[in-house]
């Protein structure tokens, strides 16, 4: 299946499950993201969430870039009535138009994996952090880009850069908007790792995610998520109503016959949505 701006190939693995590659579609413009692009953003993961057959997300930019942040030409000739849309939220939900962008793969019930080359800015940064894991190239060029504009990160960049990193590294690198390449972002703890092939980093540690339970990883990421800045009473209840509905789950008896049967498990389809 593919949109304008986002192409999304499913990809089976010998053991019947798929992979989803992601890819920005814009290379012209160094994946900038303009308002079709942005749609796209958030229509795709709908897709992937919806086929439970998907195992894992591997998202990337065709081109020179993974994304070079907001393309301010393209979503400025959109009017002011798409950006006031864009900042709107209706009740009951959490993120606006522009945060439900990067969002809605956090939200995902699947691993995903960003591979980041060249230029990865502001937007297009946000989107990267809200993956669970980031591979990049040496020299891939990683800024919270915003500040060169007047602005501060408004797409869910404040929730993920707090989760990474110390507070007043933070504050730095998003008041000055310094650009940091692939081993910079490294050691701040911005990419899970660095080499000259990230896709097949990603490609790899996709191939170990696959032999666990779907549901034990989407319970991983909900954990997590949800627990993170909580306090140690509410991350304790967490883990016992997670942990209670995995024990009834059917991966978890495959996973007890496998283990005792010293073979590899077999999955059937995530149930967790």
């Amino acid at each position: 299946m593919t949109d304008d701006r986002v192409l999304l190939d499913i990809r089976p693995t010998d053991d019947g499950a798929n992979v989803a590659y992601v890819t920005l579609n814009r290379a012209a413009k160094y994946n900038g993201l303009d308002p079709a692009m942005l749609r796209a953003l958030i229509e795709v993961p709908k897709r992937i969430a919806a086929d439970r057959s998907i195992r894992a997300v591997i998202l990337r930019g065709d081109g020179p870039a993974f994304c070079s942040g907001l393309d301010f030409a393209a979503v400025g000739k959109a009017g002011p009535a798409f950006q006031l849309r864009g900042f709107v939220k209706l009740p009951g939900q959490s993120t606006n138009f522009f945060q439900q962008v990067c969002w809605a793969w956090r939200e995902l019930p699947v691993p995903v994996i960003a591979v980041v080359h060249g230029p990865c800015f502001g937007g297009g940064l946000q989107l990267a952090l809200a993956a669970d894991f980031r591979f990049a190239t040496p020299d891939a060029q990683i800024s919270i880009m915003e500040a060169k504009w007047g602005l501060i990160p408004d797409m869910t960049g404040s929730v993920t850069l707090r989760e990474l990193l110390p507070i007043d590294v933070a504050k730095r690198l998003t008041m000055t908007a310094e650009v940091l390449d692939g081993h910079q972002a490294h050691e701040y703890g911005l990419v899970t790792g660095v080499s000259d092939e990230p896709l097949k980093d990603a490609e790899a540690l996709v191939g170990e995610l696959l032999t666990r339970s779907p549901d034990a990883l989407a319970y991983t990421k909900r954990l997590f998520h949800t627990t993170w800045t909580r306090s140690p009473r509410w991350a304790f209840w967490t883990e016992s109503v997670l942990q209670a509905r995995l024990m009834t789950s059917a991966n978890h008896k495959i996973a007890r016959r496998a283990g005792l049967a010293k073979e590899l498990p077999r999955w059937v389809a995530r149930k967790v949505r």
